[in-house]
């Protein structure tokens, strides 16, 4: 696996163009939005992808299904296919290796996920990631095409785990965002990271999951970081929310897609299916998708009653 398609041009896409080369792979790189001159080629014609070994989908969750459906007369039935974005897809509520299932069935299929933030992959900065499938061998082999120095992939067999962690944390960020913004103190936040991963991994193995997973990158490293940091999209938005913002307002002051907003009803949703109390996850739905004031949700969550600490 040397030559390395990637299917979208976004910070992220971008981001591990650069990881690829740096493991010695060259980056084919498509993009809706036509070529696009930068630190690689980047071209509007899908035909690139053809004769790439695997490819990288780096487009957000929401639109995964309908890119899936542009690229399936020039992809083959082979090509093993690499899920990058994190969230759950609308409005059906499936995760993101079902819906490639779906749309390019038979396809290898494998998830990349992990604490890391696209500027510091461009720049070389160490970042550990997992690559999870089914088919460990596939796994092995993405790794070993992706991983350099400065870009070290773990291998897991829970592609079900590794996206569950990688798309609840963008939502239990925003509510880490609320908190700050709100001025409630470090407890409050380290209490909604910890509860959070708890209804994280309630979430998890009632879908199939492995609980460890949940302790790993794609679980508490992702969440450490996304729930900590001012970079991070997802905490930024609830910050602004905090501090009195719609979402609309908060939304319009930041570059990209902020995934948990879309994703919370659908953890809600899978979350109901499963008969799984996801708290935390069910009072961002409420505030980013019907507009509940975010005092009382609080004093919602906070009036639950008390009990046992268990996972």
């Amino acid at each position: 696996m040397t030559r390395i398609g990637i299917a979208g041009a976004g910070a992220w896409g971008m981001a591990l163009a650069h990881a690829a080369s740096r493991a010695g792979s060259e980056p084919v790189i498509w993009s809706r939005r036509g070529s696009i001159n930068g630190d690689f080629p980047v071209s509007g014609d899908a035909g690139v992808l053809a004769k790439t070994d695997m490819l990288l989908l780096t487009v957000s969750a929401q639109e995964i299904a309908a890119v899936a459906e542009r690229l399936e007369p020039v992809i083959g039935p082979s090509l093993p296919l690499i899920v990058c974005a994190k969230g759950i897809a609308r409005p059906e509520y499936r995760l993101l290796d079902d819906v490639l299932e779906e749309v390019l069935p038979g396809r290898p299929v494998a998830v990349l996920s992990g604490p890391s933030f696209a500027d510091e992959v461009v720049k070389g900065l160490p970042t550990a990631v997992t690559i999870a499938s089914k088919d460990a061998a596939l796994a092995a082999r993405i790794a070993a095409a992706m991983g350099s120095a400065s870009f070290r992939p773990y291998v897991s067999t829970d592609p079900v785990g590794v996206q569950l962690g990688g798309a609840v944390k963008n939502v239990i960020a925003i509510a880490c965002g609320i908190v700050a913004g709100r001025k409630l103190g470090e407890n409050a936040r380290a209490a909604l990271m910890t509860r959070g991963l708890a209804e994280t991994a309630r979430l998890g193995r009632a879908m199939g999951a492995k609980p460890e997973t949940f302790a790993g990158l794609a679980g508490l490293g992702d969440l450490s970081l996304t729930a900590t940091s001012a970079s991070s999209r997802n905490f930024r938005l609830g910050f602004a929310l905090g501090q009195g913002a719609s979402v609309a307002e908060a939304a319009a002051h930041i570059t990209g897609v902020v995934e948990g907003v879309a994703t919370a009803q659908a953890v809600v949703a899978l979350a109901a299916q499963h008969k799984v109390e996801v708290p935390i996850s069910a009072a961002v739905a409420a505030i980013v998708e019907h507009g509940a004031d975010i005092g009382q949700t609080m004093v919602g969550l906070l009036a639950r009653p008390f009990k046992t600490e268990t996972a």
